[in-house]
């Protein structure tokens, strides 16, 4: 969630446009009326830019050059005017359908530094260990072979596939709870150090095998319950607002399952892609925005980097300071460019820029970033400037950890989801900005305030 301003003219528009799509008139109104109401709504920023809130309750910024309209976080806090400002033409995509403007906010703060709240890790233990006694003949591996250890029952890693399906940025404090339980069970040790574990978010194809394994095998009462528990896993998590919109998602998947045994059969004989697609059918509309990274990676992608700007709100100017992020990208450069809306693709250009011709700086203890990222983590590198592109760069000092945790979790989704996008691989040890932004983190103590971010 962006900080919150004292005055924020951006948020007057907001709420004109939440009116009218909150209006019951608004889903039955023809498109082009629609359009228009919204065009109404136009801001135009002192640089040129002409802003819409629109779809997904979320802004579009048009780009004169090739006159597109990209998902965007907007600069709050600036004075701007509103009116139609040579009628724009608006796309439908970008027209609110009613639902979509009422789906849960989420977090994007990483599981680091705000722990998970003890209660809501011990219900997940006591149902582990309840699940984990089950026969791994009854229930075979039928997904997560490269996590769990081979005598390990399938309904492990239904909860653990659960709980990483669920959250937004998988980044974990080493020492979390959430993931020692799971300690026993596991193949090898997870991927990071004793600080940080960076773990990937599953394909939901790995849900669906667990079940359409034993659907498949005739095993109908344990391919049900292996659906009964993935929803009590999922109701469990649903406290915490990392996990919520995903695991609300879930459950719309998985109850009518539970309702229906056999709403699924036809599908299951037909393989593990039908039952897929069915279970993401089941999903109302003011939740499929948290579907993306399965149903469309370019649109997850977008809508990560938008959370990113918004995260960093609290620096001089978040559009670079996002741009920094995602230079750490593998397998980015022009490919990486397209999917920006105009800010960011040329600070992330120019930064790239400076990149090739000034390399790296490195910390005095040896940690490798960007040079032009200054996490200000530890209290700020020396003063001396090691290239211009130190100089051109913006400093990014999260002013609390709830800030740092979500500047975390924003630039950590946003790898993840262009990993998914690309087929790069993630690096085991995380990305540097990520790792940077855990330096402000990993010496606090660990509490429970409210997740918001």
């Amino acid at each position: 969630m962006a900080a919150v301003h004292p005055w924020d003219p951006f948020s007057a528009v907001e709420a004109d446009v939440r009116a009218l799509v909150a209006n019951p008139r608004w889903p039955g109104l023809p498109a082009h009326l629609r359009a228009e109401a919204l065009a109404a709504t136009t801001v135009v920023t002192p640089d040129g830019g002409r802003w819409i809130f629109g779809a997904h309750a979320r802004w579009y910024l048009h780009d004169p050059r090739d006159g597109r309209w990209h998902l965007a976080a907007p600069p709050r806090g600036q004075d701007l005017r509103t009116g139609r400002h040579g009628a724009p033409i608006l796309p439908p995509h970008l027209l609110p359908v009613g639902a979509d403007f009422i789906g849960p906010a989420g977090s994007t703060q990483a599981f680091i530094g705000p722990d998970v709240h003890p209660d809501l890790t011990e219900e997940v233990r006591v149902l582990l260990r309840r699940m984990g006694r089950k026969s791994e003949l009854d229930y075979p591996l039928a997904a997560f072979q490269d996590v769990f250890a081979g005598d390990v029952p399938g309904t492990v890693a239904a909860v653990w596939g659960t709980i990483m399906w669920c959250a937004y940025a998988p980044a974990f404090d080493g020492n979390e709870r959430l993931l020692t339980i799971f300690g026993e069970y596991l193949r090898r040790p997870l991927p990071g150090d004793e600080w940080v574990r960076w773990l990937t978010r599953p394909r939901l194809d790995a849900l669906v095998a667990l079940y359409a394994e034993r659907a498949r095998a005739a095993e109908d009462r344990a391919a049900l319950r292996l659906v009964a528990l993935m929803a009590d896993t999922a109701q469990i998590l649903a406290d915490d607002a990392r996990f919520a919109p995903r695991a609300h998602a879930l459950r719309a998947m998985l109850e009518p399952l539970l309702h229906q045994p056999e709403l699924d059969r036809a599908s299951v004989r037909e393989g593990d892609e039908p039952v897929r697609r069915a279970w993401l059918a089941r999903v109302p509309e003011d939740l499929h925005r948290w579907l993306l990274p399965d149903t469309d990676p370019g649109a997850a992608f977008r809508h990560t980097v938008y959370d990113l700007v918004e995260s960093l709100d609290f620096t001089s100017d978040a559009v670079r300071a996002a741009a920094s992020f995602l230079t750490d990208l593998p397998g980015g450069g022009p490919r990486l460019q397209t999917w920006l809306d105009h800010r960011v693709r040329l600070a992330y250009a120019e930064l790239i820029a400076h990149v090739a011709e000034y390399g790296e700086h490195t910390e005095p203890d040896g940690f490798a970033v960007p040079a032009f990222l200054w996490t200000g983590a530890t209290g700020g590198w020396p003063s001396r400037a090691t290239s211009p592109a130190t100089a051109r760069g913006v400093i990014v000092a999260p002013p609390d950890r709830e800030s740092a945790a979500a500047v975390l979790g924003a630039a950590y989704a946003a790898g993840l989801t262009w990993c998914r996008l690309t087929g790069a691989e993630v690096p085991e040890d995380g990305f540097a900005g990520a790792r940077a932004i855990v330096r402000r983190l990993v010496h606090e103590r660990d509490d429970h305030p409210p997740v918001n971010h």
